[in-house]
This record gives C-alpha cells, sequence and structure tokens, in this order.
C-alpha cells in the first residue's frame, strides 16, 4: 500500500498537546479502496461496447441482429443515460448523503448487468446499459465529493486518484476477458462487481462535513474521528469545517441554481466545467468505445485485440505513476504534461491516417499503437482523473451538490456528444480530419490550464474556498492541517 504514500507526506506531523497523527491512517485508505470499487463499475461499463459489440455482430453468438446504427445506440446509450444520472446525484449526495448515494447504485448496478446478460432483444440490452448508465453517472458525481471531504490535502491527491487507478483496471478487466468472453458471459463478470462494492460500502462512514451541514455534531465527530485515527485530535479540524459551514450558510439566502452565478461562486464552476469539457473532448471516449474498430480502420500490423489489451494496461499503469507524483508536481504541472503529450500523439495519428490514403503504410503499421500508448499515457497522468479530482476541490461547500451536478451533467452531455457523432465525423471529415479537430482541442486545453487552473496541491477545501472568494485573513498553520473525492 506504500504505493499510495509519497516519503514527504507520509509524515507525523504533532500538534500542541496531542499524538502525532498520520497523514494517511488505515482507515482513510479504507475509504478510499471502498468508493474506488464503484469506479471499477464506472471503467468496465464504459469499455464494454468496445469488445462486446463485435460477439454481439457475430450471428453465431447472438439470437437476434444487431445493425451498425444499433451498435452505435448501444454504445452512446450509456453516457445518455449518465447525463440523467449526474442529474439525479446532485440533489441526492445533498439530502441522502454521499456514502449513501454512492451506495445505492450497487444493486442497481447488478440489475443493469443482469438484464444484458439475459437479453433475447436489442431492447433489453438497451435498458440494461441505460441502468447502469444512470449508476455511472450517480457515481461519478459522488466519489469525488466523498474523497474530497474525507481524505488529508497532504494525500487528497494521491487517494484522490484511487478510483481512476481502479477506473482504468475495470476497462483493463474489461478488455482482456472480452477477448475469451462472448458478450452474455462478459455482462455477467460485471455483475460480480457490485456485491464486493456493496460489502465494503458497508464498512465506511458518511463524511464529516455532510453531517455538520446537517447538524450532525455528534455524528460527525465520530465520522472524522474514524478517518483520522482514534488518538489524532480533530478538535481543530472540526471547528474549521463548522465555522466554514456557518460562514456559507450566512452569506447564502438565495436558490441552489442562482447560487452558481454567485461572484464568488462563478469561477470555480466555470473552472470544473471547462476541465469536464476538454476531459470529454480529447476525444478519450472515442477511443475507449472505439479502440477495437480504430485498429481494424487503421490497418495496423498489431492484432487488435493485443493492442486493446496493451492500452488498458498502459492506461492501468500510468495512473499509478500519476498517483504517486501528483502530491509532489501538482495538478497544473501534470495538466500541462497532458496536454502536450495528447495533442503531438493525436496530431501523429492523424497524420498516420492522411497519409494511409495516399500511399502504402504497412512497414509502418506500428505507429496507431505507439501513438494510442502514448496518447492514453498523456491522459492518465492529467486530463483523465484531474477534473474530478478538482470538482472535489474547489467546489465551494454551498453549491457542491448542485454545482457537481451540473458538472457532471455536463461531462456526460460531451461523452454523448463525442461517441455518438465520432462514426459521423470519421465518415464526413475522416479519421484524419477527426484526430486533428481532437488534437486542435487539446491545444486549446493547454492555454485554458495556464490562463484559469489554479494550483491545489496541499491546500484544505476550506483554504481553496477562501482564495476563490478574494482576499482574506490568513489562518494560523496548525489550523491549515486539514483535509478536504475523483471520476471516467
Amino acid at each position: 500500500m506504500k504505493i499510495f504514500m509519497r516519503a514527504d507526506t507520509h509524515v507525523d506531523i504533532e500538534l500542541p498537546g496531542n499524538a502525532p497523527v498520520a497523514k494517511c491512517t488505515p482507515s482513510q485508505l479504507l475509504a478510499a479502496l471502498a468508493v474506488s470499487m464503484a469506479s471499477l463499475m464506472i471503467g468496465y461499463s464504459s469499455s464494454y461496447t468496445s469488445p462486446a459489440l463485435v460477439s454481439m455482430r457475430d450471428n453465431t453468438t447472438a439470437t437476434f441482429e444487431v445493425t451498425m446504427d444499433m451498435a452505435m445506440w448501444i454504445g452512446s446509450i450509456m453516457p445518455l443515460s449518465a447525463l440523467i444520472g449526474g442529474i439525479i446525484g446532485g440533489p441526492c449526495i445533498e439530502y441522502i448523503g454521499r456514502r449513501n448515494t454512492i451506495l445505492s447504485t450497487a444493486l442497481p448496478f447488478l440489475a443493469g448487468w443482469l438484464f444484458i446478460a439475459l437479453a433475447t432483444n436489442v431492447a433489453m440490452i438497451l435498458v440494461g446499459r441505460s441502468i447502469c448508465g444512470f449508476c455511472v453517472g450517480v457515481a461519478s458525481l459522488s466519489l469525488p465529493v466523498y474523497l474530497g471531504e474525507s481524505i488529508q490535502p497532504e494525500v487528497r491527491g494521491s487517494l484522490g486518484l484511487l478510483p481512476t487507478v481502479f477506473g482504468n483496471s475495470g476497462i483493463l478487466m474489461c478488455f482482456t476477458a472480452g477477448m475469451y468472453l462472448a458478450w452474455r458471459n462478459l455482462a455477467l463478470l460485471g455483475a460480480c462487481i457490485p456485491i464486493i462494492f456493496l460489502i465494503l460500502m458497508f464498512l465506511i462512514p458518511e463524511t464529516p462535513r455532510w453531517y455538520i451541514s446537517k447538524g450532525k455534531i455528534k455524528e460527525a465527530r465520530k465520522s472524522l474521528q474514524w478517518l483520522r485515527g482514534k488518538t489524532a485530535d480533530i478538535s481543530e479540524e472540526l471547528d474549521s469545517i463548522q465555522k466554514m459551514h456557518i460562514e456559507s450558510e450566512r452569506i447564502a439566502t438565495e436558490g441552489a441554481l442562482i447560487e452558481l452565478f454567485r461572484k464568488n461562486h462563478i469561477k470555480p464552476v466555470f473552472i470544473s466545467l471547462g476541465l469536464m469539457f476538454f476531459q470529454q473532448f480529447s476525444g478519450i471516449n472515442a477511443v475507449i468505445f472505439y479502440t477495437v474498430q480504430i485498429f481494424k480502420d487503421s490497418g495496423s500490423t498489431v492484432d487488435e485485440n493485443l493492442s486493446t489489451i496493451i492500452v488498458g494496461l498502459v492506461n492501468f499503469i500510468s495512473t499509478f505513476v500519476a498517483a504517486m507524483i501528483i502530491d509532489r508536481l501538482g495538478r497544473k504541472m501534470l495538466l500541462y504534461i497532458s496536454s502536450i503529450l495528447m495533442c503531438i500523439t493525436l496530431f501523429t495519428f492523424g497524420t498516420f491516417f492522411y497519409v494511409k490514403e495516399l500511399m502504402d503504410v504497412t512497414a509502418f503499421g506500428w505507429i496507431p499503437l505507439m501513438s494510442l500508448i502514448v496518447y492514453v499515457i498523456g491522459f492518465s497522468f492529467g486530463f483523465g482523473p484531474i477534473p474530478w479530482l478538482m470538482m472535489g476541490e474547489i467546489l465551494p461547500v454551498k453549491i457542491r451538490g448542485t454545482a457537481a451536478s451540473v458538472a457532471t451533467a455536463f461531462n456526460w452531455s460531451c461523452t454523448f456528444v463525442v461517441t455518438k457523432t465520432y462514426e459521423d465525423l470519421v465518415l464526413h471529415i475522416g479519421p484524419y480530419g477527426t484526430f486533428w479537430l481532437f488534437g486542435t482541442l487539446v491545444a486549446v486545453a493547454f492555454i485554458f490550464v495556464i490562463i484559469c487552473v489554479p494550483e491545489t496541491r496541499g491546500r484544505s477545501l476550506e483554504e481553496i474556498e477562501r482564495r476563490f472568494a478574494g482576499p482574506v485573513r490568513r489562518t494560523s498553520a496548525i489550523a491549515n492541517l486539514k483535509p478536504m473525492p475523483i471520476t471516467i
């Protein structure tokens, strides 16, 4: 487990008159692992269509016909349904809590996979994908908020990226299993994951900040003590959370949606929406949903199924590396690295497709695989996990549920647009034009990060919120030693 504990952050800090406080307690790690199992389901659900559609369209394994148009709907119905889940998830995390909202997705996830596994027609597959998509939307919104409100700033980057590690594990699991399992058995495998997730979620508490927002101080203290360890003095941190809540209640008089447009709230909401936009319009979900098809179209000399597994493995390893260095390099530096790598490889990949139409490129058949490997490394380093991580960090506490709901719904709207229009873009402007378009948008994303995105490394949620609110009196260094949560 030491992979998640940087040498310069996993230290003991001596608070006056108290026992040392460990920066990464086993209970925080357990909480991160438990909620990250939902991310494993998100990754598995997102990548399911890449191997499954191949066997669905094979008449020897399917009892009904799946046309190309219907296959596109099977691929894109999930993000469309996730959009609805993102909208509904916002009020849920405010009213029933972060933990209960995440927990509530387990059984529907199970039902969705069973619908697909037992399908006798396309309609049942669409229903199953819709249910899974709805749960994906709810979970992808709730995970960053839960982790953001539970983990201490010093390890919030590392543990905050744990859902992305698990999400990429789900993608790799699906790609690998897809080589050996037809779509029905692949869905049955997906149905096993919610059972483990359900058990782990019963072991962790609700976040202290949600309890405080409901006036349940005793429960908040108990939750925070569990997260920080039995010997930790949590009085400073609990007091700071309470003060921030009282201040946000005092200045907030408008409705939830109107609150989004307050002077102090517009900038963090805009930044979160901007990161979500560039995450999806980097083209990542077109790549994940249609990986096998892309390698077939490119004429790569490497087997498309093997290439898919290699891409999934690289995606998985890259996120581990990002988790180890994010609290050292910071969010902005990883976003810079991410956008540069993706921009270069998208233009390279597009150029390969362009040259392929003019001449024989068999001798360069390794370029598609190499390009996508570097592209996935770049995405996994920055624009994959950080928009979700920062959503849980920069959104003010008073509008966190509403704003997270808007950001998540916007993210899945962009996902739906990208996945649903990918084939149309390829048809009208060619695969080279499509990848050049994505590359241009990533270049714009680089400029957006330079101008708009703040660095949040090592800062508590209260400190981040005060920075967006404008110049304020600095609190003591001791008061700032407090915590502050991701997600596809």
